[in-house]
């Protein structure tokens, strides 16, 4: 028989519990974002890339093909790929500027500072220890981000490639409308999570793709790309977008999140050569290849679009897939040696003049 005590004691202990749940969770709703709605909604149906309610690629792309949604689930569940390395991911101090005219510093997944003609300019910054809308569930960070969000420099601009939650982090953002006074540029749509974020509207600059903006003396152009976007259930209400970032002299290339398609030729006829490319080269799959590239075809894109350096990004961080922890780079730098591509793969944090770039040493391998 349970003493009343005993009894007591349990039902405070759940109750605590649920109470400890919904503290955890009480940020939730927000994290998911809000509708387009007033004017973004008004461009958001005036887009070519939306239609039948939704964003749609320049070509039909599912998100999983016909028959392969098993083996897919299979695969990340009970693969025995290593999903994280066997030691601590080495972190750098970013350290002062190299004095050239472009540099940048990878903070680690897709998180990067691209410092172009003295402009500095973030793409996709992520600090949270998790990619999701809660705290205590999601992929979770395999090393701490390499410096705190406070000790970044200021910035002329944050760049958002699209709106999935290892991309467009809340918590982030609310510090960088804290802490610093730079626009955020983002694909149509985008912009009313940021706006139900508190984001002032002044520092909101939402763009459909081939669309332009000059921002601290930079050019930025929303390019085009093959994914898909959504935060809960409802898919497809915000676009995604590769960005073109230009300066007098020099030219970066961020693709966000793409499957290989044959629009980064386009991109590269239209606004390359590009001294750098920062181009995600994990998470892919058999079973979604129109998701996330494959190493190989990041090297395509990279040719694609006239690079001249290749900076890889979307791996290490967060294990996204079922591939190993070190298979993306391994890959690209087999790829890149067998192409001759210029390839740089620094440390989270390390600073990389892009005119006079570390060569690759293969860190990765001493600790995957």
């Amino acid at each position: 028989m349970i003493s009343t005590n005993g009894r007591t004691a349990r039902l405070a202990a759940g109750a605590l519990a649920l109470a400890a749940l919904a503290w955890a969770a009480r940020d939730v709703p927000a994290a998911l974002g809000a509708r387009p709605s007033g004017d973004r909604a008004g461009r958001v149906r005036r887009s070519r890339q939306f239609r039948g309610g939704a964003f749609r690629n320049t070509q039909p792309s599912p998100i999983l093909p016909p028959g392969v949604r098993r083996q897919v689930i299979r695969d990340l569940l009970f693969g025995r790929e290593p999903k994280r390395p066997r030691l601590p991911v080495p972190l750098a101090t970013p350290g002062s500027p190299s004095g050239g005219d472009l540099d940048a510093v990878w903070y680690g997944h897709s998180s990067v500072l691209v410092e172009i003609e003295g402009r500095r300019v973030l793409l996709d910054p992520v600090w949270s220890e998790r990619c999701s809308p809660v705290s205590f569930t999601g992929p979770r960070r395999l090393h701490p981000p390499p410096v705190p969000l406070y000790e970044l420099p200021e910035l002329h601009a944050i760049v958002i490639s699209h709106d999935h939650y290892d991309h467009l982090d809340m918590a982030t953002v609310r510090e960088l409308v804290r802490t610093q006074s730079a626009p955020f540029l983002v694909p149509l749509g985008v912009g009313a999570h940021l706006e139900r974020w508190k984001v002032p509207a002044s520092r909101i600059v939402e763009l459909d793709w081939d669309e332009e903006a000059v921002v601290g003396g930079l050019r930025f152009v929303a390019t085009a790309a093959r994914h898909f976007s959504g935060r809960a259930f409802r898919r497809d209400g915000t676009l995604w977008a590769s960005w073109v970032i230009a300066g007098e002299r020099r030219r970066v290339f961020y693709t966000g999140d793409s499957g290989y398609f044959d629009g980064y030729a386009e991109i590269g006829a239209e606004h390359g050569p590009f001294d750098l490319s920062v181009i995600q080269i994990g998470a892919y799959s058999a079973g979604w290849p129109d998701i996330h590239m494959t190493p190989e075809e990041a090297i395509l894109a990279h040719v694609d679009v006239r690079a001249d350096l290749l900076l890889p990004v979307h791996w290490g961080t967060f294990s996204l897939s079922a591939h190993a922890w070190g298979d993306p780079v391994d890959r690209l730098w087999r790829e890149a040696k067998n192409r001759g591509v210029r390839l740089v793969v620094p440390r989270p944090g390390q600073r990389v003049a892009a005119g006079d770039p570390p060569p690759v040493d293969g860190w990765w391998q001493t600790i995957a």
